[in-house]
């Protein structure tokens, strides 16, 4: 697979401070990167895949990843062009979670992807950051792993002790891999982690420069090549530790177009039906997304965990109005664990959690 590709619907926002791995840096700070997200089509990691200039049209601008997902499909196959004709609608890809959140601070999304951990610390502190989750796009499975370099020998996580492992930092992945630890009896102190992205993990792991890491594709298949893997957001999810590629929109597009939310999410209700009842057209259309063989699109789209429309309206998931699912306590108990492992200061509430739903005619997408 194209080692090119970039990473992450998963990477959260940057920056350290004393006693933690990654910590939150100011709302300040934040708003700085986002208004130069703002000023320009093009910024540290993200890129407008259309005409961004605006006219007067009603507009939605969507930020989505090279990673296998519905969102693909959609834009693939144009979906949502043709159910809202008479919107200009703009792709922009981003690498990272962290241009992500720095972009809603700027106002410059409407809906994009974003992962479990990094939604769950955008809505912590004091000024939560103004959007609301409203879609599932994936459970992550064998899509997002911890793998070892097999010349280290080491093949269970417990044998990590001492070693170097990579992952980017405030990512699902480096959720899944603290939760992997904790489980195996190891605290972190007691491991080096280094704080890399995607292609960074890979070129350190040529030169030999790391033992491990935790990361997802499509460079997760190149350390395979050559690693064992030792364990799986799967394996992890099941343990009782989920982590999810989720979408948000923007509060001002809620209070300004619910009904464009509502649309938008009927285009990913059918996305998750086409990936299902036609696997070959969504392959194709992801291959052609990413820049990739029709197998190795196949391979990637295999790895994750896709829900039916049903499923993520459903109690065991996102929920309806009113009746918020079992992502509510996923999203809480993830913050709960940022906190405890010093990620964020405090954890959000779950009544702050609430919050950050978007349940409002969520059943009609099942019509």
């Amino acid at each position: 697979m194209s080692p090119s590709l970039p990473g992450s619907p998963r990477a959260s926002l940057p920056g350290s401070r004393p006693g933690s791995l990654s910590g939150s840096p100011t709302r300040r700070t934040l708003l700085a990167g986002a208004l130069a997200v703002a000023s320009a089509a093009v910024v540290g990691g993200c890129s407008s895949d259309g005409d961004g200039s605006s006219s007067g049209a009603k507009r939605l601008r969507i930020g989505y990843f090279a990673f296998p997902s519905g969102d693909l499909v959609i834009k693939n196959q144009k979906l949502l062009e043709k159910a809202l004709p008479d919107y200009r609608i703009t792709w922009i890809k981003f690498d990272s979670g962290a241009s992500v959140n720095q972009a809603f601070l700027g106002k410059s999304l409407d809906i994009a992807a974003l992962g479990s951990s990094p939604f769950a610390r955008g809505v912590s502190g004091s000024s939560p950051i103004p959007y609301k989750v409203a879609w599932i796009l994936d459970v992550a499975g064998e899509n997002e792993a911890l793998v070892a370099r097999k010349a280290t020998g080491i093949t269970d996580v417990a044998g990590l002790k001492g070693r170097t492992i990579a992952t980017p930092f405030a990512s699902t992945s480096h959720y899944s891999l603290l939760a992997a630890l904790a489980a195996a009896g190891l605290k972190t102190s007691e491991v080096k982690l280094v704080d890399l992205q995607p292609q960074p993990i890979l070129a350190a792991w040529e030169r030999g420069d790391i033992d491990a890491a935790y990361v997802w594709l499509p460079t997760l298949d190149e350390l395979r090549t050559t690693g064992t893997q030792l364990t799986s957001s799967k394996e992890i999810g099941a343990a009782g530790k989920p982590t999810l590629d989720l979408a948000v929109v923007s509060d001002e597009l809620i209070a300004n177009d619910p009904t464009a939310i509502d649309t938008w999410r009927k285009t990913e209700a059918e996305a998750l039906r086409r990936i299902k009842s036609d696997p070959d057209g969504s392959v194709k259309s992801i291959a052609a997304e990413l820049g990739i063989s029709g197998a190795d699109a196949k391979a990637q789209l295999r790895q994750g965990v896709f829900l039916t429309p049903a499923e993520v309206a459903s109690a065991n998931w996102l929920g309806t109005d009113g009746n918020p699912g079992k992502l509510l306590s996923y999203v809480t108990d993830t913050g709960k664990f940022l906190a405890d492992q010093k990620q964020i200061d405090a954890a959000p509430p779950e009544a702050v959690v609430r919050k950050a739903f978007y349940l409002k005619g969520l059943p009609d997408v099942l019509k």
